[in-house]
């Protein structure tokens, strides 16, 4: 049984550089030193008031 190798990279390739370069990004985002912050909510932040929604809600009720 051969195997013909195509050009270009294969999904062996892919999922070492994938195993790799995770870890890397954390490592980055966690040396940053910069913290996030969180966006001030703009407008009305409840859900709409539908009939899918009151449907909804009214079966999750116990």
């Amino acid at each position: 049984m051969s195997t013909k190798r195509d050009e270009g990279a294969s999904r062996r390739d892919f999922l070492k550089l994938a195993g790799t370069a995770a870890p890397a990004a954390v490592a980055a985002a966690a040396l940053s030193g910069t913290e996030a912050e969180a966006a001030e909510p703009t407008g009305e932040t409840r859900i709409q008031d539908t009939a899918h929604t009151r449907a909804y809600l009214d079966s999750a009720r116990f």
